[in-house]
């Protein structure tokens, strides 16, 4: 389990939604919300631009999972991150936590808590590195 990511999300909720947001000062994606939770977690990521909110295919977004080092689970854990498909051309990462996922909901207008099981077909997971934290002991 991945808890510093899953707690660094959590944090996010409520921030309010911007495609293509990467400042949870003024506004995350799901792309900058992936992102904002890995700084608060420690980690240095590599971030897409100027990516389509709406494509086809997946293909796209596999070459930044690989630059960020991103290791694909079949079975996700509490901060792992899901890739799935809202409709047919809409890919939409979200954060597993305890008791459902964290995710920037474009309709909602903020970045929200969703409860229980994704409502959409996953395509994809994976696990994170994080950097290993200093023993404080």
């Amino acid at each position: 389990m991945n808890a510093a990511l899953a707690a660094a999300a959590a944090t996010l909720v409520g921030v309010r939604f911007r495609l293509h947001g990467r400042d949870p000062a003024t506004g995350l994606d799901c792309v900058g919300l992936v992102a904002e939770a890995m700084r608060r977690a420690g980690a240095e990521p590599v971030v897409p631009e100027g990516y389509r909110l709406r494509t086809a295919s997946v293909a796209g977004l596999l070459p930044i999972a690989a630059a960020n080092g991103f290791t694909p689970v079949d079975q996700a854990v509490d901060g792992d991150l899901l890739l799935a498909m809202v409709n047919p051309v809409q890919p939409h990462l979200l954060v597993r936590v305890p008791g459902g996922f964290i995710h920037a909901h474009a309709g909602l207008g903020r970045v929200t808590f969703l409860p229980g099981s994704a409502p959409w077909p996953l395509v994809g997971g994976w696990r994170v590195p994080l950097p290993k934290l200093p023993d404080r002991t």
